[in-house]
């Protein structure tokens, strides 16, 4: 037991790292959480500070999810007497990835470095979710890239990928023959769900007309001064 708390530990402090607010405040001398939406994610990032300081932010959420679920999750091994003899009748590995993943995401989300004001979890779920079952996961990303740079809404990019996600992993099950078991679906779904309701802001701004744009993913000093509502 010890060695699932461990790993549900550093995953959350892994995960909590704010990258898109330090980006920020080390080399723009801003609080990203005081301009644009508001959020410390990704989206924001790229909206207020630029296609470089958006990406790198992107990559490095992505790499808590993942680095959660590939290399923390197997920590459960070695602290400890280990879950493999506390449960020994259970199949246990899947279900601490998806510890790991989980709180890393929440980390994000929930920051204990940020005074628990985080991002929305897309990017930290991507790469969570690339860990535990890297092809559908590969589908959402490249949807990701076509969505948000045709459109320039990195929002409407997060949306639709999570919502590609699910579908993909269905399709490539029935349709293709693809071993991928149904509560890893299931999972997915519930991931995928809980992002479309994180960006309910977005939506509503998307619907209305007003959501903004990553206009030249360049840094966007002109909006550094105003906060959306």
């Amino acid at each position: 037991m010890l060695s699932i708390i461990a790993v549900v530990i550093v995953s959350y402090l892994v995960g909590a790292v704010p990258s898109s607010l330090w980006m920020g405040k080390l080399f723009f001398n801003l609080d990203i959480r005081e301009h644009g939406s508001g959020n410390a994610g990704a989206t924001n990032t790229f909206r207020i500070l630029g296609w470089k300081a958006g990406t790198l932010v992107l990559l490095i959420d992505f790499g808590k999810g993942l680095l959660a679920t590939t290399v923390i999750s197997q920590l459960a091994w070695s602290v400890g007497s280990g879950p493999a003899e506390l449960y020994s009748n259970w199949d246990v590995e899947a279900m601490i990835v998806i510890f790991a993943g989980v709180s890393a995401v929440i980390g994000h989300m929930f920051p204990v470095y940020a005074g628990f004001s985080g991002g929305k979890g897309a990017a930290t779920a991507c790469g969570m979710l690339y860990g535990i079952e890297p092809v559908s996961i590969s589908i959402s990303l490249a949807v990701f890239l076509i969505v948000m740079f045709s459109t320039r809404y990195v929002s409407l990019g997060s949306i639709v990928s999570s919502l590609i996600y699910p579908f993909s992993q269905l399709i490539l099950r029935y349709g293709m023959g693809w071993e991928i078991d149904g509560s890893v679906i299931l999972f997915s779904s519930a991931v995928a769900l809980a992002i479309v309701v994180k960006h309910k802001g977005n939506i509503q701004r998307l619907l209305a007309g007003n959501e903004n744009r990553v206009e030249s993913f360049k840094p966007s000093a002109g909006k550094m001064g105003k906060k959306e509502k």
